[in-house]
């Protein structure tokens, strides 16, 4: 079992909270984790890049002028990509960048990436972290105090909180989101993971599915 702090607002540690680490993975997988990386990245492209071939652009097919007897170089059509407006040599069209991984993997990536925060001791769990009203200064203030400040964080939550949310949504370097929307990318992205106690709880309860956290 792996024993991760919780912290209070001002800094202070108030208890401790368990995971067991055999749920997550046993040891960090390293392969695993690339593989997931890369789905998470390609996904993100968008494809649309595209370069007219010498097919696709308009102008005659026409041979300019003769092959022979010209004083000139060979040339043949305008479209010819060494001709100025002519079509690409090798043309670029649309493709689809996007990978797929089993859910199985996905979740297993995910649970595994809070082991490797784990092991390199950049998870914090906090307790009380709510808001009457927006306040990015009370949130920086929390982070100051649990040493987080001038660092990349996702925060993880139990469930949406807007007064939280708009809190921290201006601070750079910051993702506030819930715990079932956490994935092996964010996690791996950011230099620090900040959990509220109830979703750390969550997550603990069902390291492969925290959406639906399991009651003992």
């Amino acid at each position: 079992m792996i024993e991760v702090p919780v912290y209070s607002r001002d800094g202070k540690q108030t208890e401790t909270l368990q995971i067991d680490e055999q749920q997550l993975g046993g040891k960090v997988l390293s392969r695993l984790l690339k593989q997931a990386i890369v789905m998470y990245e390609a996904n993100q492209r968008q494809g649309t890049v595209a370069k007219k071939s010498r097919s696709m652009v308009e102008g005659s097919t026409r041979k300019i002028y003769k092959q022979k007897h010209t004083g000139n170089a060979r040339m043949g059509s305008v479209r010819s990509p060494i001709r100025r407006g002519g079509g690409r040599a090798f043309d670029q069209v649309p493709r689809d960048h996007s990978k797929d991984m089993p859910e199985k993997m996905r979740r297993l990536a995910r649970a595994n990436a809070l082991l490797a925060k784990l092991v390199d001791q950049q998870v914090k769990i906090v307790d009380g972290l709510t808001f009457d009203a927006p306040k990015t200064k009370q949130f920086a203030q929390v982070l100051r105090a649990l040493k987080l400040d001038g660092a990349t964080c996702c925060v993880a939550t139990a469930k949406h909180d807007d007064a939280l949310f708009r809190s921290g949504r201006n601070i750079p370097g910051m993702m506030i989101t819930t715990v079932s929307q956490v994935n092996a990318y964010n996690l791996l992205r950011h230099r620090f993971i900040l959990f509220t106690k109830e979703a750390f709880q969550a997550f603990a309860a069902n390291p492969m599915n925290p959406a639906q956290p399991t009651v003992a």
